[in-house]
């Protein structure tokens, strides 16, 4: 899993780590356990991502943590940029 440049302070500034599931509720879990607090930055309270995060599954974006993994597809956590 890929992770992005704001998110590291969890990761002990890694950015990529390896997260199982086969879903990404699944992988996300994971995550927080590895790392805890994570999951709560890029998963709001009721379980949906956060509007300035993107989770792709290969090269496709996905906002439903149902969605599942294939086997060796790479996950990546993306932070939107803003400014003016």
């Amino acid at each position: 899993m890929i992770i992005p440049s704001q998110l590291r302070t969890y990761t002990q500034g890694r950015d990529q780590v390896d997260a199982s599931g086969t879903t990404l509720s699944e992988v996300m879990a994971d995550l927080e356990v590895q790392f805890p607090g994570l999951r709560f930055r890029v998963i709001d309270e009721k379980d949906r991502v956060r509007p300035h995060i993107c989770l792709f599954v290969g090269s496709t974006r996905c906002d439903d943590l149902t969605v599942p993994i294939p086997l060796e597809a790479r996950v990546q956590i993306v932070g939107a940029l803003s400014g003016g």
